[in-house]
């Protein structure tokens, strides 16, 4: 049976758990051909091995891994029709109590690692062919936020900015790169039950004296759909992006969280 990517060749980051493993099995059950990278090497090479695909260890706030990353992306394929720039951290804090330090991991992560994959990427795919039976030659797409729409988030304002970011960076490479034939579009999740999420509530929880599990809680009391998204809602949103039924679509930041976030 056929899948919506069949040789489609992707890249992931922040790909050893979470939202990017969630979309690393999805992808490759609709036939993509997929390179697995993470910070954490052999949580990658673990998919990878689970799925038949290839992996790689690299820190994206390293230049030198960057260019290794997408270098072994050309090399295997010749080419690379997709990226998921997804890989992100998250820190639970007052505002008054953050400090440089905190400020610019959160930064160097979430935004400016985001930015220069971008940027190593599409350097690339502008090059390049089109994707078999397509006009475009390829597809960005960036982990956001629901988070860069609501800056009232008292304690993640850095995590807040730095996601507000990428969405701005989205919608300036989909400008700059659709007379090439790149599309660039960004998914923003919502409250997520992964690792990342398990880390706030820990966080959110000592600074209040609650009881672990009381942030989470509060959190998702307020979905209109009634429950805590899984990584798993938000595979669907990423195979359309990575796919043919998305060509036309680009500059766009698509919110998929339960209903949490509402207009335009």
């Amino acid at each position: 049976m056929s899948g919506r990517l069949d040789g489609r060749t992707v890249l992931i980051t922040g790909a050893a758990s979470g939202i990017g493993a969630a979309c690393a099995r999805r992808l490759d059950a609709e036939g993509a051909r997929l390179l697995l990278a993470d910070v954490n090497g052999p949580g990658a090479e673990k998919l990878a091995a689970e799925l038949g695909q290839h992996a790689i260890a690299a820190d994206v706030t390293r230049a030198a891994d960057i260019e290794r990353m997408v270098d072994a992306a050309y090399a295997r394929w010749g080419r690379l029709d997709v990226l998921f720039n997804n890989a992100g951290v998250i820190q639970t804090k007052p505002l008054l109590d953050v400090t440089e330090a905190d400020w610019d991991r959160i930064m160097t992560v979430n935004l400016r690692a985001v930015f220069f994959v971008l940027q190593a990427v599409a350097r690339q795919m502008v090059k390049q062919d089109p994707i078999p039976g397509s006009e475009l030659r390829g597809k960005l797409i960036q982990t956001a936020s629901i988070a860069a729409y609501r800056g009232g988030q008292a304690l993640l304002g850095p995590y807040s900015a730095s996601k507000a970011g990428v969405v701005s960076v989205t919608r300036t490479a989909a400008s700059v790169l659709a007379p090439h034939r790149v599309t660039s579009n960004a998914l923003c999740p919502g409250v997520v039950e992964t690792p990342m999420w398990e880390q706030i509530d820990a966080e959110w929880t000592a600074l209040e004296g609650w009881a672990r599990g009381e942030a989470w809680k509060r959190r998702i009391a307020g979905i209109p759909l009634g429950r805590p998204e899984r990584a798993e809602d938000l595979t669907g949103t990423v195979v359309f992006l990575a796919s043919a039924d998305s060509d036309y679509m680009t500059g766009q930041a698509i919110n998929v969280d339960g209903g949490l976030v509402m207009g335009g």
